[in-house]
């Protein structure tokens, strides 16, 4: 990375299970710096098997921002991240010349490497919609949300009330989409080089489903109802813990739940693949090729420049 102009952050982005954070540790590993997570469920301590974090070996190899820095009770949103992820990159930025950027929650990534201009909140439009869902259900604001902003439908979860809920808000209060306060915008301070691990999507599903399997093998299960009385904390409406929460209450059967999970995580990566195509430049990996990720990914830096 001699002779650059700007100090680098190089984003490795992606789906869930496609082998960022193995290429991710290789790569500060390689270049001395440490790695910022962007990944929207590693921030909480009480959430481990579920989230597929770093392993305790993996973590001690190269220093991780923002994995394991916060408790469930203490929710971290778009804008906390942004507000102090920041500082963290520009001191590493400064310190290093380069950093490692690692995570699938694109709005997240996003906010820190583009800038966010503060999404606004509108009090009373929430409480009157948070009437509806009540009395009308989660179909009803879906279908408002279709009609109003139909561009957001494959960036959020539409079966996460909260997040249909607040993309509703804004767009009601505002009269934008709630992606347009992640518009791209040019950073003057870095240069970002993004890479992405492009597997066949078969070939990634395949991945995710044996994903999962080895959470339920590792214990996820037991992680997800010792957290049960948190079921009602925004973190735990995610995928993978979600799911549990009618088995707990005898509604569905543990071969549903599991069947259930891959196919959320499956939806999921779909909507990280889509985030993906905002973006002008972005190298794609090739896992398949004889020539390892770390490999492709240093000599599309040495082509770039």
């Amino acid at each position: 990375m001699e002779g650059r102009l700007k100090p680098t952050v190089l984003c490795i982005q992606g789906a869930t299970a496609s082998g960022k954070t193995a290429l991710a540790i290789e790569t500060a590993l390689a270049f001395g710096t440490a790695i910022i997570s962007a990944d929207s469920r590693q921030f909480y301590q009480e959430m481990n098997i579920g989230t597929a974090k770093p392993t305790s070996m993996e973590l001690e190899q190269v220093p991780h921002y923002f994995v394991n820095n916060r408790s469930i009770s203490d929710p971290m949103n778009v804008q906390d991240f942004y507000n102090e992820a920041s500082v963290v990159l520009h001191k590493l930025l400064h310190a290093k010349g380069i950093a490692v950027v690692v995570g699938g929650s694109g709005q997240f990534v996003d906010a820190l490497l583009q800038g966010m201009d503060p999404v606004p909140v509108y009090p009373e439009l929430r409480k009157s919609l948070e009437g509806d869902l009540a009395q009308f259900g989660l179909d009803s604001l879906v279908e408002q949300l279709a009609q109003r902003d139909p561009t957001i439908l494959e960036h959020i979860d539409l079966k996460n009330s909260r997040r249909v809920l607040r993309a509703l808000e804004v767009s009601l209060g505002s009269g934008k989409s709630w992606l347009s306060f992640q518009e791209k915008k040019t950073n003057t301070s870095f240069e970002v080089l993004r890479f992405v691990i492009s597997w066949p999507r078969e070939v990634l599903y395949s991945r995710i489903n044996q994903r999962v399997d080895q959470m339920i093998l590792e214990g996820l299960e037991a992680e997800v109802f010792g957290l049960n009385h948190l079921a009602h904390l925004a973190p735990m409406n995610t995928v993978g813990y979600k799911e549990w929460i009618d088995f707990f209450k005898g509604k569905t059967n543990r071969e549903f739940v599991i069947n259930t999970i891959k196919q959320h995580t499956r939806n999921y990566a779909k909507r990280q693949l889509t985030w993906l195509s905002r973006y002008d430049q972005l190298t794609q990996l090739d896992p398949l090729q004889p020539v390892g990720l770390f490999e492709q990914l240093k000599d599309s830096i040495e082509k770039y420049h």
